[in-house]
């Protein structure tokens, strides 16, 4: 699909604002993206889960995506199904799950990766600015997605549990990545410095939006008819209501 670029204005924005905190600071500049709907049109942890689900990779429920999405409404509170989808791999090797990840991302054809954002982060890491990608997915599955962007597996952080003797185990790693623990996973990676950029597309982002010192972009790409489409409405409402900056890809 050929998505919309971004208007000029934006980045001259962006290249000014860079410049001139370069100029009145030596000051180390973060930027941070989510990753679903943002950096790419589709959903890397549902993706790799679905792989996982049909290549029997684990031991799972009788209906194991419905699982998952009964898990998702507890409470109002995402925060369990997110997590579970890393504690079914508990005894799998890291090297093992970063193998399926990237096998699951190879068939993904053609990568829907939006140009813009990958035009950005190439500007980004032109001038110095350390990039992370704060995802509610699984971090293993985001990592592929990452490298196609020029990036590194240490740039996702995202939904884990701790590893021990090189294999997952089931116990999570916080804060978990979802809404400000978004925001308080990035600042144990930055230091306790804020990002002078943030880009989300979903309710979801919105403390991460929030966070950003100077530039907050609010993406969207769902139609109508998709179940992410009233989420990215409603941080686009809350983007124009507060004079940040939004784009919308299609």
């Amino acid at each position: 699909m050929n998505y919309k670029n971004f208007p000029n204005e934006y980045w001259t924005l962006i290249e000014k604002t860079i410049f001139d905190l370069r100029q009145n600071s030596d000051q180390k500049l973060f930027a941070a993206f989510d990753a679903d709907g943002t950096l790419w049109d589709t959903d890397l942890g549902e993706n790799f889960f679905q792989y996982q689900i049909e290549h029997k990779h684990v031991p799972l429920p009788a209906e194991p995506y419905q699982e998952y999405l009964d898990k998702k409404i507890i409470n109002n509170d995402p925060r369990s199904a997110y997590v579970w989808l890393a504690e079914i791999n508990e005894g799998k090797s890291i090297e093992q799950m970063r193998d399926w990840a990237d096998k699951a991302f190879l068939e993904i054809v053609p990568k829907p990766i939006f140009a813009e954002q990958k035009k950005l982060i190439d500007l980004f890491l032109k001038n110095n600015v350390e990039i992370f990608i704060v995802t509610a997915s699984i971090k293993w599955a985001v990592e592929p997605g990452a490298r196609a962007l020029g990036l590194k597996n240490e740039n996702v952080i995202g939904v884990e549990t701790e590893i021990a003797n090189g294999k997952v185990t089931g116990a999570p790693v916080l804060p978990i990545t979802y809404r400000q623990g978004k925001v308080d996973a990035l600042l144990k990676h930055t230091h306790g410095i804020y990002p002078f950029f943030a880009s989300g597309n979903s309710s979801g982002d919105i403390e991460l939006l929030e966070s950003a010192t100077h530039i907050k972009l609010a993406v969207s790409a769902a139609s109508r008819d998709e179940k992410l489409f009233k989420s990215e409405k409603e941080l686009t409402d809350i983007a124009i209501e507060k004079k940040w900056l939004t784009h919308r890809f299609i």
